[in-house]
């Protein structure tokens, strides 16, 4: 299979697919070794995801080994195909379509194939390779081909800790061995994830925004917008706020502006933002 072909399975079904869908459409193919048509249309399927290229996912359902599955979505006849989009079930069909069929379906849905990454100009490129829901999926099936890789094992708990997959992510940097567990990465990583717990009662970033835009010296809607940022991965936008709350009143509750910011250089990535904004604060200093 290819990066954007994976086998779908009951225990992940709900991060792969459901939560997946919700940045990247994916098809949904219930399917059976021992079924004809199901052979016919499969390679279609697959060199059409090939050939959008991330445009949309290819999640396989072996419905002889996923039977709970299949019960759930009540699969009375395969091939079955549904088209998952924004978390929802949008559209599917129980027929092995021609390939021009399929064409006009993706195309009905507005699916259309990603340039490569060679023909993007490099800001864009950069985003499209870091798509953690897409590394989420390359990096379960690379390891179902290598189960006992360590490396993979880090990286695709950070992918997860990316798409806010707290308990997996966790569970797989607790697995690590000794060496790779001491890796920075999974140190800012669990950072990043007890942060996230830290605030995960907080109002949504459209609310915090909203209040900091009646009124701007609400300290507390600052930081509070900064930690959300960060936990959603909007590093220099976290950083950003952090920095206007440390501007407007550095000895907010004691001094915890100063403290924010500093927790946050130890858990972004981005080397040179860091350096960027730790001279914007010490340009700050009383």
């Amino acid at each position: 299979m290819n990066t954007f072909v994976f086998d779908a399975k009951l225990e992940s079904f709900e991060q792969d697919v459901i939560n997946t869908s919700k940045e990247t459409p994916v098809l949904v193919d219930f399917w059976a070794e021992w079924c004809v048509p199901c052979k016919q249309i499969g390679p279609l399927l697959e060199k059409l995801a090939l050939e959008f290229n991330g445009g949309f996912l290819l999640a396989k359902v072996d419905v002889d080994k996923e039977q709970q599955l299949a019960d759930y979505f009540q699969i009375k006849s395969i091939p079955t195909l549904m088209l998952l989009k924004d978390g929802k079930i949008v559209d599917g069909f129980s027929a092995a379509l021609p390939e021009a069929q399929l064409r006009e379906f993706l195309t009905h849905h507005q699916i259309m194939a990603k340039p490569q990454l060679a023909e993007m100009p490099a800001n864009v490129a950069e985003t499209e390779a870091a798509d953690p829901h897409l590394e989420v999926v390359r990096l379960r099936h690379a390891m179902a081909e290598a189960p006992d890789d360590d490396a993979l094992k880090l990286e695709l708990g950070l992918a997860l800790a990316a798409t806010q997959t707290y308990a997996e992510a966790l569970a797989l940097f607790d697995a690590l061995p000794a060496n790779l567990a001491m890796d920075d990465r999974v140190a800012k990583a669990r950072a990043r994830i007890d942060l996230a717990e830290r605030v995960k009662d907080a109002p949504p970033v459209e609310v915090l925004a909203a209040a900091i835009a009646s009124k701007p010296e609400d300290f507390e809607a600052h930081r509070l917008l900064g930690l959300q940022y960060l936990v959603r991965g909007q590093a220099e936008a976290g950083l950003a706020q952090l920095l206007e709350l440390f501007r407007l009143n550095q000895d907010y509750q004691d001094g915890l502006p100063r403290k924010l910011l500093i927790e946050a250089f130890n858990m972004v990535d981005d080397e040179d933002m860091v350096r960027q904004y730790r001279r914007k604060m010490a340009s700050l200093l009383n």
